[in-house]
């Protein structure tokens, strides 16, 4: 028998990591290319996933619009590294002990950052990925877009997160998304008869090719019908934050990228420019289409771990509003059926935040085929994980498993989970 060769890469921190899984099925030999419009090729051919992936700002043609820009800050939030990594530990059924080295070897992950204290302890790339690469959100752009309707409430452009989404975007007068409130929309409770789906069919891919030819206004005509009383029972489906962005847009008299631009993306000290994918109409498809690099995620997140404050500013200026953060991401204050064991069998949900179980307060955002980003603020501890997985959904790998599973580890290397 041959000896098998196995690839090593020599990483940060003097670290040696495996070839990630499934380099060639993924485009390896091809360089990671990159794919076009429609979803057909950028998102539903593994081959071109990596590349898609990591360039959608730069795709032709993409839901019939151009990529809005972010300015980077003038004077970046610091993210020093620490002299060496930990040695976090974590159990995936009888393996036991497992390292960060076999988190990566298992799953299709790009890049992984995890921040404690606002010091890097673990920054690593797959696939040829690089610091400098813009890898898209998918679905945790929706928790950006919530952001943006606390900041737009607190400078009194919303009035009341109790006003009907008609009352800012009139265009959506006369629809069931215009008649539901602008807190049934972050909850995903409008009781609208949409069903989300990731494998373009069905209600989101009409949703989405309207978007694309006439605009997300003209999108919202199609739903014609609640299956429940809005408010009552929490529905995924992206719809509901693409409203959102139709209502800001309307309140604001702006874009979302520039209104957050200063008041978000440049107050959290991000070192790069963001893009956000929008449609033929020059609005935002706030469902997902942000575009970051890694690091300014995790600068996103240490600032949603310090309570919407930048650690390293010694005002202590509250970039995002207090009370909507918390709202928006402790369980606790939301109604019981948006609550963990409620909303899922596992998670709950708030303002467009996932919400985890437990007395501690601990959320996400998340995004289809491997996106996230955990938040613990009681640890100061945040992990930005950016994938390709080969399914949509983490439950349909074992990535749900593992990715809970090693988070677990890195939450209980400092404490208590």
């Amino acid at each position: 028998m041959k000896p098998i060769a196995i690839a090593v890469l020599v990483l940060g921190f003097g670290s040696i990591v495996c070839a990630a899984p499934d380099e060639q099925r993924l485009g390896k030999e091809s360089g990671y290319p990159v794919g076009k419009a429609p979803r057909s090729s950028w998102l539903d051919d593994e081959s071109m996933r990596v590349g898609s992936f990591t360039h959608q700002g730069e795709i032709p043609g993409f839901y019939g619009g151009k990529a809005n820009v972010l300015h980077r800050a003038d004077q970046p939030m610091p993210l020093p590294k620490a002299a060496q990594e930990p040695d976090y530990r974590w159990n995936a059924g009888q393996a036991r002990g497992l390292s960060v080295n076999d988190y990566l070897a298992r799953q299709r992950i790009m890049g992984l950052i995890i921040v404690k204290d606002g010091v890097v302890q673990v920054e690593r790339y797959q696939y040829d990925r690089k610091p400098s690469h813009r890898f898209t959100s998918q679905s945790m752009a929706k928790s950006v877009t919530a952001l943006a309707i606390g900041l737009a409430l607190k400078e009194g452009h919303i009035k009341s997160l109790d006003d009907r989404a008609d009352r800012y975007a009139t265009k959506l007068n006369g629809t069931v998304f215009g008649d539901t409130t602008l807190r049934n929309l972050l909850r995903m409770a409008s009781g609208a008869r949409l069903e989300q789906s990731y494998d373009g069919t069905g209600d989101s891919a009409r949703f989405d090719m309207a978007i694309a030819r006439e605009g997300i206004e003209a999108a919202a005509r199609l739903v014609t019908a609640r299956e429940t009383e809005q408010g009552t029972r929490f529905n995924y489906s992206s719809a509901h934050t693409a409203m959102l962005a139709a209502v800001l847009r309307e309140a604001t008299g702006m874009s979302i990228s520039e209104y957050l631009t200063p008041r978000l993306w440049q107050a959290i000290g991000a070192e790069e420019t963001a893009m956000w994918r929008a449609e033929r109409t020059g609005l935002e498809v706030a469902s997902g289409n942000f575009n970051a690099t890694l690091r300014d995620y995790a600068r996103l997140g240490v600032v949603l771990a310090n309570d919407g404050v930048r650690p390293d500013d010694p005002t202590g200026k509250q970039i995002i509003p207090h009370d909507f953060l918390l709202d928006a991401t402790d369980w606790k204050r939301a109604p019981g059926q948006f609550r963990p064991a409620k909303a899922t069998p596992y998670m709950g949900y708030g303002y467009q935040f996932w919400t985890f179980p437990g007395e501690l307060r601990r959320f996400a955002l998340l995004g289809v085929y491997g996106q996230s980003i955990y938040i613990d603020p009681g640890q100061k501890l945040v992990m930005v994980q950016t994938g390709v997985n080969a399914t949509a959904q983490a439950d349909g790998t074992t990535l749900a498993r593992d990715r809970l599973a090693f988070w677990r580890g890195v939450v209980g290397y400092y404490g208590k989970w």
